[in-house]
Parts: structure tokens; sequence; C-alpha cells
């Protein structure tokens, strides 16, 4: 059976360059980017252009004294013709373009709209009055009658100019003949697409569409939209973009929307102006700032390239893979790197991606990387008095009181170091997974060796405790129990009945594949045929729920939702129940196993579950939505507020069990920066404010070199 392979080849990365104004002392109306790549916004107080902004690192919205002799001129109106900035003042058109000679005077004093025409004519307004100007010649006058003027398009190729009121649309012929053409009410913004064949015509509650051959709207007013309150509408590089009070949104071809929400894209969310800016970008004026909205080709493992050094540069504490918190607005520099309560599972994702790396590339900096996070994850046994336990983290002493649930820190034997307790049972199944793949792929003999230690270290305490973590206090942590009269307290349809079933087999599979001891496989087949553990496994995702009436109230706490930590449980201890199973019956069995969990996961388009499910050499594992994952993941990772439950394009769905909120998931950067244990349909996370950073180690380093592993994803195309 030959699996599917996704040739990287390049697709477009959306990323933003923020500028930010001061809204006390600024309103911003228009912005606009010329042939040179240059950008000018004008505001009510004057000319205003960014400055030093680039991605991660915002910049800000500065007065604009390039031309110096500028400044006494009452600029209401500032656009673009021929690809150079002109400008409207009380008085005239005119630009520094074409060495100054545009300097065409018009007689509407209070004049804020203009559209340059053919041959350097200009159709201008004060709202209620229209002046067709060229070469400081008046050519035509007229007006709307009982509407207000809010917006003029030029349509080259029919030679005609479109003017939008409140609650008409007007033409302007070639030959100078004015008309009404589209009553109707609440318009807003409007420009002409595909090349003349449509103008859309933006209003409060949607928008429609015009044929300018028939002069007659088309269809209905559209108002399945993220947002149907329209401020802006442009078409840029073919795309139709629109502005709302709501962020930003770009029709794609299937009809779909690009929603662009939050500080991840945008200074503010309420949308004045788009246009085309420098390059491929697209320039997004909001009340607080400039949004530049940038696309880059780029290859998975260009972004993969991108994402390591996220990684080496600002989330390794002491080797672990950590997020870097606290943080003032997205200010990267004024964060910390901060423990957690998985550095041990995190790290081991992040090391396994880094495993993974190494066995495709034989990069010297991945061996290196892998060996700084296994001395990490080794000093987990070692800080602690316990023989055999790893410690939750290790941080230096004299700060316990700064550290998360800083009751659970103790004081280590080793000078100057603290270490967490109550490991739980994620930590360690991430442990075998990250261990067992480096002593599997690792050619290093030192870090084999260390690594088959480990797995020993961990499996034999837990044998030797009757399957349960002891803590320094003599007691099983609350979640490190795999012992039968644990697990099969449980009602059958619990998930923690099959999760820890699962994950334990993995677990003593992994043990005797490398270090050969039979007290392992004995345990392991104990388990599954005298204690059930294998009719724990085997059960079908379909048949876990909620628990019953009867039930205890542990067991109702634990199954009073999809429980999405437990996905990634499963997810990472896959790796050693299937790669390392005892024979090939089991292997057949615990591969229908995977994928019926898969098949329950599909709706989640999961990149790493995906992935994971690939390793059982299965030719359908959704490599499609694994690239999906891969590519749409946003570069940056940072917790920005996000926003998506007002959403009409979307189905809500009711409450469930699994907490799906809506028909289809969202896109990865239409959504807030999720780990593998969190749920991809939240919708919204509010008050972060950008506030922390998450690393891409995990998230998005490990299915990405998982799949470059299982040669699902190739190489770069050359």
């Amino acid at each position: 059976m030959k699996q599917p392979v996704h040739t990287d080849n390049p697709f477009l990365q959306d990323y933003s360059i923020k500028y930010y104004s001061d809204t006390t002392k600024v309103t911003l109306l228009k912005a606009y980017s010329d042939r040179n790549g240059s950008i000018k916004i004008l505001s009510k107080e004057g000319l205003k252009h960014p400055f030093g902004g680039q991605f991660l690192y915002h910049g800000s919205v500065l007065p604009d004294n390039s031309y110096r002799f500028m400044g006494d001129k009452k600029i209401s109106a500032t656009g673009t013709y021929q690809n150079q900035f002109v400008y409207l003042s009380d008085s005239v058109v005119f630009s520094n373009a074409w060495a100054g000679k545009l300097f065409s005077r018009h007689t509407l004093t209070a004049a804020r709209i203009f559209e340059g025409g053919k041959d350097f004519s200009f159709l201008v307004s004060d709202g209620k009055t229209l002046q067709l100007i060229k070469d400081s010649k008046n050519i035509w006058t007229g007006s709307v009658q009982g509407d207000e003027i809010l917006a003029i398009r030029y349509d080259e190729k029919a030679g005609t100019f479109w003017i939008l009121g409140k609650k008409t649309m007007s033409q302007l012929s070639t030959d100078n003949e004015f008309s009404t053409v589209l009553n109707g009410s609440n318009f807003t913004s409007f420009d002409i697409v595909e090349k003349g064949r449509k103008i859309i015509i933006g209003t409060t509650d949607g928008y429609l569409t015009f044929d300018p051959a028939t002069k007659k709207q088309t269809g209905e007013i559209n108002k399945k939209l993220p947002v149907t309150n329209i401020t802006a509408i442009k078409e840029v590089n073919g795309k139709i973009w629109f502005g709302s009070n709501e962020g930003a949104f770009a029709m794609r071809d299937s009809g779909k929307y690009d929603y662009y929400n939050g500080e991840r894209w945008l200074p503010g969310n309420k949308v004045i102006h788009i246009s085309a800016g420098p390059g491929r970008s697209v320039l997004v004026l909001t009340t607080a700032g400039l949004g530049q909205i940038a696309f880059k080709e780029m290859t998975l493992e260009e972004k993969a390239v991108y994402f390591e050094e996220q990684v080496r540069l600002r989330h390794i504490r002491n080797g672990f893979n950590a997020a870097l918190d606290n943080m003032e607005r997205g200010n990267l520099a004024t964060g910390y790197m901060s423990d957690s309560d998985n550095d041990g599972l995190w790290t081991s994702m992040y090391l396994g991606g880094e495993i993974f790396r190494y066995a495709v590339t034989k990069d010297s900096s991945a061996l290196q990387n892998c060996r700084e996070s296994l001395e990490a994850m080794e000093r987990l046994y070692t800080v602690n008095p316990v023989p055999g336990f790893p410690a939750r983290s290790f941080e230096r002493s004299g700060h316990i009181e700064s550290l998360s649930d800083s009751e659970r820190w103790q004081h280590s034997t080793e000078k100057e170091w603290d270490w967490k307790s109550t490991t739980s049972s994620d930590e360690i199944i991430g442990h075998i997974f990250a261990f067992g793949a480096m002593a599997e792929l690792v050619d290093d003999p030192s870090m084999k060796t260390r690594a088959v230690t480990l797995i020993d270290t961990v499996m034999s305490h837990i044998l030797k405790n009757d399957l349960y973590l002891i803590d320094f206090d003599g007691k099983p942590t609350m979640w490190g129990k795999w012992n039968p009269k644990y697990v099969n307290s449980f009602p059958t349809n619990v998930g923690d009945r099959k999760l820890n079933s699962s994950n334990i087999i993995s677990m003593l599979q992994t043990a005797y594949h490398f270090t050969n001891k039979e007290k392992y496989k004995i345990k392991a087949f104990e388990l599954m045929n005298k204690f059930g553990y294998y009719e724990n496994m085997m059960r079908p995702m379909s048949e876990i729920g909620k628990a019953p009436e009867d039930a205890d109230e542990h067991a109702k706490h634990m199954s009073d939702g999809w429980n999405h930590s437990d996905d990634e449980m499963y997810f990472v201890g896959y790796w050693g129940l299937y790669r390392y199973a005892f024979n090939d019956t089991l292997k057949t069995a615990y591969k229908k196993q995977i994928i019926d969990h898969w098949q329950a996961e599909r709706p989640e388009k999961e990149g790493a579950w995906n992935i994971f499910t690939a390793l059982t050499g299965t030719d359908e594992f959704d490599l499609k939505e694994a690239v999906w994952y891969l590519q749409e993941y946003p570069l940056d990772m940072i917790n920005w507020s996000i926003k998506n439950s007002h959403r009409k394009d979307i189905g809500l769905i009711e409450p469930n069990f699994r907490k799906q909120t809506t028909k289809e998931v969202l896109p990865p950067d239409e959504r807030p920066v999720k780990r593998h244990n969190s749920n991809t349909f939240d919708l919204d996370r509010n008050g972060v404010g950008g506030t922390s950073e998450e690393s891409a180690g995990d998230i998005w380093l490990l299915p990405y070199w998982m799949g470059r592993f299982l040669g699902i994803i190739s190489a770069p195309a050359k």
C-alpha cells in the first residue's frame, strides 16, 4: 500500500506588519502606496507615513515632512494615479510626480473626494456637487439629487466614472452623460472588480453585486460574511477585500473568506480604508493604525527554518521548550521564559521533532538541540530525591513564590535549585515517546544509551510501585496511576479507562523493545489478558462519553466533555504502541485502534494527529488537511485577543460532548494559537492582548519533521 506524498512546492504565507497611531491625537482617513513602495497616510491632521515596522516588531505612524513645502496645502484627500501619489486640496488636484506638472484647479472649496480618469482628467466632489476637470478647465458639473456622495471609481476599460452615494449609484459616461442606475439604502463603499465585469457595493448589512453591462443588481444581498457592516471594499491582486467594524476579510476562490481579526493582523478592528500595498501586500487602515498584510512565497521547509529560529532565540529555558510570558502588548523584548506544569511534555514533543529532523537531515545543529534537551530531561530525574521519579520542572532557588503552582515546588539537595513535584501521566508518556525515538533514530552511541537508561529508570519505578508514580511524599501523584484498581474503576465508556490502558501498554512495549527485560513484556500481557486492558484499548471511540448517573463523582468529573489533552496523550503514545508492538497480530489490532481514534478526530483537521496516524502505513490519513494545518498556521504565535463567535459565515452547532462549536473548523491563522492539547473549535480568546508567545517547537515542528521522517512530506521541490 503506497501512501500519498505532499510535494513541498512554495505557497503564499501571509503575515502582518503593524504601525500604531496615537488615537488621542490623530484621526486617520486613507492610506496608499505608490510605484516606489512608499506609503502615505492621510489624516485630519495632515499627511503621515509609517515608520520602523517589521514583522513582530511594530512601527508607528508619524508626520510626513518629506516634502517640506506641502505644509501649507489644505489636503483633503489623497490617492494614486498611474501608481503615483496625487493630492486633493480646497482648490487643486496636484502631485509631486511628473516633475510637479500636475496642478489642475477646481472650484469646490469643500472638496474631499476625487478619482483620476483618462488623460489626467479628475472627477472631484464635495459630497454634493461633482466637477470633472482637466488642466484646470471645468469640463462638466453635476450633482446627485437627494443623496450624499461617498466615493468615486473609474473604469479604465469602459472610460466610465461610477459614483456611489448613501442610497444611489450613478454613472458618468465617456460623453459626460450622467445617470442614476441603482437605488438602495445604507450604501457605504464600493469597487469595480474582475476587470470591470462587476461592481461590489458594501452596505451596513452585507454587500450586493451589480452588473455594469445590464445595469442591474445580480442576485440578493450577501450576508453570509464574517461581518456584515462593510466599511471598505477594494480588489487587490485579484482578490476582493472587505473592511468592517470587526476586522478585514478577503474572498477566496471558493467563495469563503480569509478573516483578519485582532492584533495578530491589525492595530485595531475598525477598518477605514483598504488599498494595494508594496509588492503583494494589502494596506488595511484602521482607526488605531495601519496593518500591512504581506504575502511571501515559502516552502514548508523554509517555514520550518523560521520556526527553528523562533524556538532557539526565545523559547529555550534550561534546555526546556518554554513559552515567553508577561509581554507588554506583543513586545518580545519585555517577556520572560516561564516555567510550566508540562515542561517535560512540551520539551519531549519538541525533542521528538528535532530527532525526526536529525534522522532526515543529519544536521549537526539538530543533533545539538537534541543533546541539550536530553540534558534537561535527564536532570528531571536527578534534581529530586526519589529514585526513578521525574520532576515536572526545575528552576533556580529562591523564587518559588514567583513560579506557577508555587505550592508544588520543593527544595533540591542540589544547591541553588528547586524542583516541581506532582508529575502527571501526560509527562511520562511524552518522556517515553521522545526517549524511544532517540534510542531508535539517533546514531550517537552515548545519547542512545542515555535514552534507554531513562526509559528503564522511569518504567522500573512504575513497576516497582505497582503501576503508580510515587512522589516525594510516598504517595501516588494525582494522575500518575495505571494500576487496574484505578483504571478499571472507571465505567467502560469513560475515556480514562481506555487512555490509561493504551498508554501503559505503549510504555511497557517501548521499555521491552529497548531493554529486552522480560518484566515489561510479562506485565503488559498480564494487564491485557488478565485485567482487560486489551479490551479497554480496543473499545471504539464512539462509545466514549459521559459517565452514567450511578458513577462516582470522579468519573463524572473526568467525563464532562471531550478531553483534548487525552488526545495528545493517545497519539504521542501511539508511536510506541504501534512501532514497538510485541507481534504483528497486536500491531494489526493497534492500527485499527489508531484509525478508529483518527476517524473521531477528523473534523479538527489536526495536523499532528493526521501525521501520527500515517505511521501505521494507512493510505488514508487526511494528508491534504495536515498540509493545510502546516501551511495555514500563523508565523505570529503571540497570544492576541481573537474573536470569531460573531461571524455570520460560520455554521454554529448545538453544544455537544466533543465541544465542537462549528460545522467546519476555522483555519489556524484565524483562531487562537493552541497547543495540541486544546480544542481547535474554540472561537474566541479575550483579554490577552499580546501578553505571551507560544513556541513552535511542539505545535508545528513536531508534525512537520515527523511528516518528513515518515516520507509523506517531501523535501522542497526543485
